[in-house]
């Protein structure tokens, strides 16, 4: 089944080779491209789309128009992942999109985007209800946690690099493969890493979102 796609990018020659490189995956149909916020508006309320590709600063007023528009998105249609797309390597803008909660949601510098694999990628996760954000973002947000107490503190620098794996929306396959360590061994770190932040007794989903928040918000 085809993930219907709406991108919005108000600088008309990376809009076309967005649109190009969201048009090379097969298993991507895009249903409409804007250069503003209110044609971006217009094309979701007609496609409700799977997923929205949109920059963070637009027309009419260039500041946050993508991260207002995510948030407006939780409340009215809940199911739409959105990829955010900003040439600003931001912690601010990054805890602003997940601040209601990191599914169907994801976080991209334009420079990682130029050969499609990581955006296609990005879109595929968001619409399966994952979350993505941007590793320059991560290491920004780790070296911040590093120069001042938190609640991060109370974890090993193993359990900090599990935790920022999990920020990045990845399954505990996945991690034990980037960390080249087994799937118990991932499972051990992650269930040490709620106890300590002190989410032992939510649903498995909520303590990865919720430790997610404190891994973000701690910087």
């Amino acid at each position: 089944m085809t993930i219907s796609v709406v991108l919005a990018e108000d600088n008309a020659l990376l809009r076309h080779g967005l649109v190009r490189l969201v048009g090379a995956d097969p298993d991507l149909e895009l249903v409409g491209s804007a250069a503003d916020l209110p044609s971006l508006r217009e094309l979701v309320d007609e496609h409700a789309p799977q997923v929205v590709v949109t920059d963070i600063r637009m027309p009419p007023t260039n500041t946050d128009e993508g991260i207002a528009f995510a948030a407006d998105l939780r409340t009215s249609s809940p199911d739409t992942g959105v990829v955010l797309l900003s040439q600003y390597a931001e912690a601010t803008y990054a805890l602003k999109l997940l601040a209601e909660g990191t599914a169907r949601r994801g976080y991209l510098l334009k420079e990682r985007v130029a050969d499609g694999a990581e955006l296609n990628e990005a879109i595929h996760r968001v619409a399966g209800g994952g979350s993505v954000i941007d590793p320059t973002v991560i290491e920004g947000l780790v070296a911040a946690q590093r120069a001042k107490p938190s609640e991060l503190d109370k974890l090993t620098p193993r359990e900090l690099e599990v935790l920022g794996e999990m920020a990045q929306g990845k399954a505990n396959a996945s991690i034990a493969a980037a960390l080249v360590l087994s799937e118990r061994a991932i499972e051990k770190h992650t269930n040490s890493i709620f106890s300590k932040l002190g989410l032992s007794e939510e649903r498995d989903l909520n303590r990865r979102v919720s430790a997610v928040l404190v891994y973000l918000q701690n910087s």
